[in-house]
């Protein structure tokens, strides 16, 4: 099936990003987030593309970084989440029963706790040591039943069709079943759940990061505009150290959501329903 033209530019997108992530730390010796490393309040040059800020540091390289860090935080907790969304759901909604009633009580528990209000209180008690990875941690606890429900909804339906009643009769086992009839019917949503994940993982950890409620020593999206906002970018006319990471951040969130709802157009005229 060809691609079309709004995944097309979602994953060049996502490739620039990825790409800056991995290839041009090789290019720099310097840690970003050492303070005093160079002359402040340096403008733009060809030394320092996007100039230096308040603390004595390059904001092209503290964003290079940033970016790299938040990809980074964002796949690892989508592999997460949605492998357990996935295994969850699939499990949930082709078994049924008494297996299916206790899966959906822990299913419907996590969703009825308010997961941001949970980081806000974690992050006050420890402020200022809450790692990214303490973060990462606790969005995978709290970030994979949203997926598993709908899962579930979709291996319910699946599961009453002609051709699971003859992988039955064949001597298949549940998880046979399972991972060889039923997921090639959901995986193209995992896909997609898998992509807005990054997403939702990205924004939570900036905006706790931008409150100052995460280690907003190491680089990351929201980290980068905590210490802006602090030393008054705006008011000095830093403009570049508030702008930057915020076009960054712009355009990785449009390359994801051009990447999710491209990919879901093209499942969609593949399956015939458009």
């Amino acid at each position: 099936m060809k691609m079309n033209n709004r995944l097309k530019i979602g994953i060049i997108i996502l490739t620039m990003f990825v790409l800056a992530g991995l290839i041009l730390p090789l290019f720099n010796d310097v840690d970003p987030t050492k303070q005093g490393t160079y002359p402040k309040n340096m403008p733009i040059s060809f030394e320092h593309f996007l100039g230096t800020n308040s603390l004595g540091q390059d904001i092209f390289w503290f964003l290079v970084y940033a970016v790299r860090n938040s990809l980074f935080l964002g796949v690892t907790v989508s592999i997460c989440t949605t492998t357990i969304a996935m295994s969850v759901g699939l499990i949930s909604g082709y078994v049924g029963g008494w297996v299916d009633r206790i899966i959906m009580t822990l299913t419907d528990s996590v969703i009825a706790i308010p997961l941001f209000p949970i980081l806000i209180v974690l992050a006050t008690l420890v402020r200022g040591n809450t790692s990214s990875w303490v973060v990462g941690a606790i969005l995978v606890v709290f970030g994979w039943a949203w997926g598993a429900r709908t899962i579930r909804s979709m291996a319910l339906s699946i599961r009453e069709r002609e051709f699971i009643n003859m992988a039955k009769f064949s001597g298949s086992t549940t998880l046979e079943i399972v991972f060889r009839e039923v997921f090639p019917y959901v995986y193209a949503y995992g896909i997609v759940s898998f992509i807005n994940a990054i997403l939702w993982v990205i924004n939570t950890e900036a905006s706790l990061a931008v409150i100052g409620l995460s280690k907003v020593e190491i680089p990351t999206l929201g980290s980068i505009l905590f210490w802006a906002l602090s030393y008054n970018a705006l008011f000095t006319g830093q403009y570049v150290w508030v702008i930057a990471p915020v076009v960054a951040t712009v355009l990785l969130f449009l390359g994801l959501f051009l990447t999710s709802t491209g990919y879901n157009q093209m499942y969609a005229t593949r399956r015939g329903h458009s």
